[in-house]
């Protein structure tokens, strides 16, 4: 009597996955491995991929190496040499230029303005940049219009600032003149000439001229912020000032911290403003002079510019050292945690 046997269900649910099941006197049923879909794409040439880095960073290289690097050489090498600024230098002096430099009382002092300019710079524009800044983060009438007027200033061009103010500054001009008219006759001054006045008088032009760039920078920082972080705080009964101190400012720090690098880069370089004001004499007397001017007065004017390549090396060499010092203490963390980022990626 022959007895017929049906596939199990198992076995037909295997037969489904391609799974082959032998006679069913064979006790174990074998497997057969489908065969894998090729997936494996095929990658460009690593010429290629070469041939488009090059293409794309290439302009900005050949840039970025005759602009910057190849002057900062051709200083170096002129910086050995008494120059006249034309034909080839023969007189080598070595390292006379820098030692005449470090020298100097007058290189001296405009290092002290520098340095003043930097700390003065730090301390004024941002407390006041980011006072602003909070205010005109919140919703109020006529926010877009004093946006605006805050930048203007830093839109403007250095030439037209400081033709503005040394003609508004003079004994004789617009600022005596405003507060004669409302009797305060007696605050006159001699803005641009008084050796104690006109270091803040210059800190004055400068905030007025780079704080619309520090307010519209820290905006953005503040855009940033979760507004769940302010609302879950209002909600646990934080004050106003309670919020800024811990959660803005921490939250802010990148941003305050970027802003404080530019600051000190742009007083150690500061050259037009104090020049277009004072003129290439006037601001070494007038206690505004700075690096950058006593570089320009003591090379080109002077008819040495071997002398004055020395001094653009000498200021090249401390703004770097400034901004590798700042960069590993003050940036450190914002960097590592940029790489952090782009590592776990």
């Amino acid at each position: 009597m022959n007895v017929r046997t049906s596939t199990p269900a198992t076995q037909r649910g295997a037969l489904a996955d391609g799974v082959r099941v032998g006679d069913e006197s064979s006790p174990t049923p074998r497997r057969v491995a489908a065969p894998a879909p090729s997936v494996a794409r095929r990658g460009r040439p690593d010429w290629r991929k070469a041939f488009e880095i090059a293409l794309l960073v290439g302009p900005a290289l050949v840039v970025f190496l005759g602009f910057v690097i190849f002057p900062v050489v051709m200083a170096g090498y002129y910086g050995f040499f008494s120059w006249k600024g034309y034909g080839p230098p023969t007189d080598f002096v070595g390292l006379q230029n820098y030692v005449t430099i470090l020298q100097d009382p007058t290189f001296h002092e405009a290092l002290w303005h520098n340095a003043v300019i930097v700390v003065m710079s730090l301390v004024l524009q941002g407390p006041l940049a980011l006072l602003l800044a909070l205010l005109l983060n919140r919703p109020m009438r006529g926010q877009s219009v004093i946006r605006v007027l805050i930048f203007v200033p830093y839109v403007l061009a250095e030439v037209v600032v400081g033709t503005g103010w040394s003609l508004m500054l003079q004994s004789n001009g617009a600022v005596n003149g405003l507060l004669e008219k409302i009797g305060l006759g007696a605050l006159a001054q001699d803005w641009l000439s008084n050796p104690d006045l006109a270091i803040w008088t210059l800190m004055g032009i400068i905030t007025w001229k780079y704080i619309g760039f520090a307010v519209i920078l820290f905006l953005a920082g503040l855009q940033g912020i979760p507004q769940e972080l302010t609302e879950a705080a209002q909600i646990d009964g934080a004050s106003y000032w309670q919020i800024q101190r811990r959660i803005t400012l921490p939250l802010l720090g990148p941003t305050l911290r970027i802003w404080a690098f530019l600051s000190i880069i742009g007083s150690l370089q500061l050259f037009d403003l104090v020049y277009i004001i004072w003129g290439q004499y006037i601001a070494s007397t007038a206690g505004t002079s700075t690096m950058a001017t006593y570089m320009v007065a003591n090379g080109r004017n002077a008819g040495n510019f071997g002398y004055g390549n020395a001094v653009a090396v000498v200021l090249f060499i401390i703004s770097l050292i400034v901004a590798l010092i700042y960069q590993r203490y003050v940036l450190r963390r914002d960097t590592a945690g940029a790489l952090t980022e782009r590592s776990e990626r």
